[in-house]
């Protein structure tokens, strides 16, 4: 467990990395937006900072809160500041009203709104610029569940601190578990079989019914299920809609990439694909590089679930094990790179040379990760940063600030030739 979160408060709650953002940000603006998957944590984090909620989907006035939205939507804004409208998008009229609400304020930290989908376009008349802020939250990562020890920090490397020596707790075996389980913070405390299974009914409610709510278009769940499979096939790939379709032809011969375009951009809508997009740096050489994101969920248990496999299943199968500890990885590392004002990408071009993890902060600096579950791979992986390294051209980039390969071994060091070795149960932001 990592020394900064082994306190809790009353509620048990169990702090997220996107707090601090929360709290600085409302002291910047008049109005915040937290989006991402549900059952990720909006609710809870938000919650634990807000002094009035409103809940759009409480049983009892939900009913009575959207007929309100229609009628006269400034009456729900009442109550003490910061004040937390729960589900916004449910009433997306709200979204003009805090807007203009907090333009007859003229204060910040004025309201909190948690979504768990984007809504129809065209249902707000205005964006928000200047008055609502964005906070994306995803699943916890490693280090906020308790399960990294957190003695490496993202940011030390930045700031380079690079001489690291340190030890992981984390098993092989338990890498796979906390693949399958997820990072969804209702999970994290439960035992085994009730943790797994959050993931499934996760997946199940995607399937039946939020996918078809996000835009009020009714989609087949058995094609839902289909793509979502394929997708799970094909995570940490590049896999184009043409691959996708030729994967789920077996079983639906009459899907289109049209509709797979449709359907997986529902799925985005309501935060369940988050692929990673590529990286175009300024290259010493004129090689072309590949411009396709790589397919990923927001979570990897949701690719395990879909598959409906287990802790021991991945175990049995180490080369899709080795593309889940990459999606698990790079979950982690975009919660890490957003503590420190940053983004990820990946990178790839012709020659085949790539790196699984790209991250560059806003002033500039960058580092290139690559993912390697088994040390056995530790030499060619650091070979191929070094060959990143000298493409860039680094008068147009800047330096590097670190080359690392995140593994699933149990030691953290800096190699001879610079490149760090960290096992994920080191890392934190």
């Amino acid at each position: 467990m990592n020394n900064q979160q082994q306190e809790m408060d009353a509620n048990n709650y169990l702090s997220r990395l996107c707090d601090k953002e929360l709290a600085e940000a409302l002291q910047s603006t008049g109005a915040i937006l937290i989006e991402g998957a549900k059952w990720c944590g909006k609710t809870s984090s938000a919650s634990s900072i807000a002094n009035s909620i409103l809940y759009m989907q409480e049983p009892d006035s939900a009913t009575a809160n959207k007929a309100l939205a229609d009628t006269k939507p400034s009456l729900l804004l009442k109550g003490e500041t910061p004040r937390l409208i729960d589900e916004w998008q449910v009433a997306p009229v709200l979204w003009d009203a805090v807007r203009f609400e907090v333009d007859r304020r003229q204060a910040t930290g004025q309201f909190i709104l948690t979504g768990s989908a984007v809504p129809n376009d065209n249902t707000t008349a205005h964006t928000g610029t200047g008055r609502i802020s964005r906070i994306i939250m995803r699943p916890m990562s490693l280090f906020e569940s308790l399960e990294s020890n957190g003695t490496v920090s993202l940011r030390s490397l930045f700031d380079g601190k690079t001489d690291i020596e340190s030890v992981s707790d984390l098993s092989i075996e338990q890498i796979a578990y906390v693949i399958c389980r997820g990072g969804w913070p209702a999970s994290i405390r439960k035992k085994t079989t009730s943790a797994l299974r959050m993931a499934r009914d996760y997946v199940e409610a995607v399937i039946n019914y939020d996918v078809s709510r996000v835009d009020e278009v009714e989609k087949n769940p058995d094609r839902v299920r289909l793509l979502m499979r394929s997708l799970a096939r094909n995570i940490s790939t590049m896999a184009t809609f043409q691959t996708i379709k030729s994967d789920m032809e077996a079983n639906d011969a009459t899907i289109s990439e049209k509709s797979i375009s449709t359907y997986i951009n529902a799925l985005r809508r309501i935060y369940v694909v988050e692929d990673l997009p590529a990286w175009y740096p300024s290259l010493r050489s004129k090689t072309a590089i590949r411009t396709s994101a790589k397919r990923h969920f927001v979570d990897p248990s949701i690719a395990t679930a879909v598959m409906r496999t287990t802790p021991e299943g991945i175990l049995s199968d180490f080369e899709y094990f080795g593309f889940l500890f990459e999606s698990l990885c790079t979950r982690d590392i975009r919660i890490y790179a957003q503590a420190n004002d940053g983004d990820v990408f990946h990178y790839r071009d012709k020659s085949g040379l790539e790196a699984d993890l790209i991250v560059r902060l806003r002033n500039g600096r960058w580092a290139a990760i690559e993912v390697k579950l088994g040390n056995k791979q530790i030499e060619e992986a650091a070979q191929n940063l070094l060959k990143l390294k000298a493409r860039i051209d680094e008068n147009q980039m800047g330096e590097v600030a670190f080359l690392m390969v995140i593994t699933g071994g149990q030691y953290a060091y800096r190699r001879q030739d610079g490149v760090l070795v960290v096992p994920i149960g080191c890392l934190r932001d």
